[in-house]
């Protein structure tokens, strides 16, 4: 990555005049503080004594078996307090905005999993806090809405566009840029432009410098595989970005094909993707024909966005990883077979990589292994999944 937030062509810093003196303001302190030993040392102990890491490195034995092919380690960022990967970066970002002097914090939100970790830590450390929510998500994640509520958070209901992702980080951007002077916007993913693609990935990868240790500790070698889900993909690039000098392990991500590539009716930003600018970083992004950003759909609420980290669409573009599109149904399927093989709910998100990792873990063959980031768990989800049954 250069100075200036690239990564080969992708990245950078691509906003309005109103943002620049925030965003300026924001680079300075990252790199002062993220570089200051107490700024660290507080971190690391709020990371353990809080949100309970190191999460464990688990041994899927039964999930193994039933696919066939290398054993299949799942690292549990689902057991971390809130319930996902999210917690690390809120809790990074929200100390960083108390150092800078803000008073207060706004995020997005798409599953609801970085609003309830970012109201947490805001709850932790007296800030004031509001998350903007897509009207759509906020009707598939009731539950979280409500857990924000209860944190003290404020949701702001956003009806414009698709009333997803895309267009809650709109709205909250526009908060930023007339408020950055008592307000820290906390980006929930390695998005937007620089320095959050950069700071999200470096608050993000314990969760990579956990699972190289837990490997070599129970196995003895470096895993030669690791899959996990890309939205914009923080729990990705945060698993990944420890091994990216490893070139012997392989990494994969996997993306949402909603109803299927070939409908149009998904959010796979590499697979289907452009070159182009959005939310401030130049990346791959959904678009028609007009460079107008397409529709996305997915079951997973935190997939439902039309472009992905500019980190990302660099490792694909010189092959270090590999990023594939999962269905809807076959992320629900994953959501089953975890379930009953292992007695492990995951969130829809975790599920398409779930559903990758039965790829691989077949394709490697029997005396390998990979690792899998089970980035949240699926409590927030199993409303959604039974109406989608018939269920209720």
């Amino acid at each position: 990555m250069t100075a200036d937030g690239y990564f080969g062509r992708f990245g950078g810093f691509y906003v309005p005049e109103v943002l620049v003196f925030a965003l300026k303001e924001l680079q300075a302190g990252y790199r002062r503080f993220s570089q200051d030993s107490d700024f660290k040392d507080d971190l690391h102990n709020l990371l353990c004594t809080y949100a309970g890491r190191p999460t464990p490195l688990y041994f899927a034995k039964r999930l193994t078996d039933v696919v066939g092919g290398a054993s299949i380690y799942l690292k549990r960022e689902d057991l971390a307090h809130t319930g996902s990967h999210k917690i690390n970066n809120a809790l990074g970002q929200a100390l960083l905005a108390k150092r800078m002097g803000k008073s207060r914090v706004i995020a997005e939100t798409g599953a609801g999993q970085h609003g309830v970790a970012t109201a947490t830590a805001c709850a932790l450390l007296g800030l004031d806090c509001e998350v903007y929510m897509g009207e759509t998500d906020v009707e598939r994640q009731k539950l979280n809405c409500y857990r924000m509520n209860l944190l003290g958070a404020k949701v702001n209901v956003v009806r414009s566009g698709s009333r997803t992702l895309k267009d809650s980080i709109n709205e909250a951007m526009r908060d930023y840029a007339s408020t950055s002077d008592h307000t820290h916007y906390l980006i929930g993913s390695v998005v937007g432009p620089h320095p959050y693609p950069t700071m999200v990935r470096d608050f993000q990868s314990v969760i990579g410098a956990e699972a190289k240790e837990q490997t070599l500790a129970q196995t003895g070698r470096l895993p030669d595989a690791l899959v996990a889900c890309v939205g914009g993909g923080s729990n990705s690039i945060g698993l990944f970005h420890p091994f990216a000098e490893d070139k012997e392990v392989q990494m994969f991500g996997a993306e949402a094909a909603g109803e299927g590539i070939e409908t149009g009716r998904h959010s796979a930003s590499v697979v289907a993707g452009r070159e182009g600018v959005l939310h401030g970083s130049r990346t791959l992004i959904l678009q028609d024909d007009d460079g107008q950003i397409s529709e996305t759909a997915s079951v997973a609420a935190g997939l439902d966005y039309p472009a992905v980290g500019p980190e990302h669409a660099f490792l694909s573009g010189i092959g270090r990883a590999k990023y594939s599109a999962v269905t809807d149904r076959e992320a629900v399927s994953a959501f089953h077979q975890l379930s009953e093989a292992e007695g492990i709910i995951p969130a829809l998100e975790s599920a398409h990589a779930m559903h990758l990792a039965t790829i691989v873990a077949r394709d490697l063959g029997s005396e390998k292994a990979l690792v899998v980031c089970l980035s949240g768990r699926g409590d927030k989800d199993v409303d959604q999944i039974a109406r989608l049954e018939g269920m209720l």
